[in-house]
């Protein structure tokens, strides 16, 4: 429990750091991208309105400008762009291209066939920036800006953000691993100390249990049998087994240590357990259909199958309806085996079926009470799935409950 719980808070700081990262990312591409293209747009803008040249520094301040175009008096020799007019035909009727080295006429001709079938005022045409202007003529201006080195510098920054951040993201993750351990040391220590305290509770009351079952067989010997030592001997069992109930989910709870966990046949411990509880079934008058499939391996603790097994098939036995048939199987897909076990069951209530493997949790006490559970059994089967690094699930459809347990299969030869 303890090494899954440091993997989710692993996993959990990991998340959240990298879709912090990942909108941090998309936040400075996204914010570059804009703050470019708005930048080219009052290039342009100053170029349409002085027709065709940079104004003067002096004259082109705009402060009220959130993304203004600073001017300088290299700004005409740093700015790459053409400028293309147009009759009311959409017909080429002029191109300057007195400021751009890097095309010539045919490039430009083309360039605007892609603007003009576009059908848009501005955007961009590879990396270059444009704006159509409507004259009064009805004709149009297309201003064309080279934003090659604009482009470049947003990129190179987002690459760099990214590669920053995947860095750190590296980083954090190395620290979590070696800091994980220490941050949720406290609740080891306190689950460990909750289980020692079980532990030791359990076998000081088994002291004074026995002698009080002893003492009610002395009294039963010298004075007779009466209804309130017969009563008092059945609440004497009761605690005694929850007692023992108690430990055992203790014990499950624990991690499983190496020289304890063996290779062993699951489809055996079935097979054994589907036996021993079909004349329980029987008896009850319900009946119990096994469909186990051979040479399915796990690797942990055979005793623990036996008691998952045993608790699931009680419980179907136990809240079956009258007559009803309860299916076990066992069977195994890719690497995974699953044990399900499904029983009929009228009147639960879907929303509740997340409460059955609490402690305690009892959906019905007075039938509960008819059939002597303590609300720890699915406890334990939980503790045992989960101690052999699988999930167990429940469901509710039909008027049928069914217990499903996944865990990795271990190979069927070594």
């Amino acid at each position: 429990m303890i090494r899954s719980l440091r993997r989710k808070f692993i996993m959990i700081a990991m998340l959240s750091l990298l879709g912090t990262m990942a909108v941090l990312c998309t936040a400075i591409g996204v914010g570059n991208h804009f703050v470019t293209a708005a930048r080219a747009d009052r290039a342009i803008d100053l170029l349409y309105q002085n027709g065709g040249d940079f104004p003067q520094p002096d004259e082109a301040a705009d402060p009220a400008s959130a993304f203004r175009f600073q001017v300088t008096p290299e700004t005409p020799f740093e700015t790459r762009y053409f400028i293309v007019e147009l009759t009311r035909q959409q017909e080429v009727e002029a191109v300057d291209t007195n400021h751009i080295a890097a095309l010539d006429r045919y490039t430009v001709v083309d360039a605007i066939g892609q603007i003009v079938s576009g059908r848009t005022d501005h955007g961009y045409v590879d990396h270059y920036r444009f704006h159509v202007f409507q004259r009064e003529d009805g004709g149009s201006t297309i201003i064309v800006l080279d934003c090659f080195l604009q482009l470049q510098a947003a990129y190179n920054m987002l690459r760099v953000t990214i590669l920053v951040s995947a860095f750190c993201a590296l980083i954090v993750f190395v620290l979590l691993v070696f800091f994980s351990k220490k941050a949720i040391r406290p609740f080891a220590e306190n689950l460990e100390r909750q289980r020692q305290f079980v532990t030791d509770a359990s076998h000081e009351l088994k002291t004074p249990l026995a002698i009080l079952s002893a003492d009610m067989g002395l009294l039963a010997d010298s004075c007779g049998s009466s209804q309130w030592l017969d009563s008092a001997r059945v609440q004497i069992s009761r605690l005694d087994k929850l007692i023992k109930n108690l430990v055992e989910l203790a014990r499950t709870e624990e991690t499983i240590k190496e020289d304890a966990a063996v290779r062993f046949s699951v489809s055996e411990i079935a097979q054994a357990s589907a036996d021993a509880f079909q004349p329980l079934a029987e008896a009850a008058g319900k009946a119990l259909c096994a469909d186990i499939a051979d040479e399915i391996y796990l690797r942990g603790v055979p005793d623990n199958f036996f008691r998952l097994l045993a608790i699931l098939l009680d419980n179907a036995v136990k809240y079956c309806d009258p007559g009803g048939t309860i299916r076990f199987a066992l069977y195994q897909r890719g690497r995974t085996a699953y044990i399900t076990v499904s029983n009929p069951c009228q009147g639960l209530d879907p929303a509740l079926l997340p409460r059955y493997f609490d402690r305690f949790y009892r959906a019905d006490s007075s039938r509960t009470r008819e059939t002597g559970g303590y609300g720890i059994g699915l406890s334990t089967a939980k503790a045992i799935v989960t101690r052999h690094w699988g999930h167990i699930t429940n469901r509710y459809a039909g008027g049928v409950i069914t217990f499903t347990a996944a865990m990795p299969a271990a190979p069927a030869r070594t």
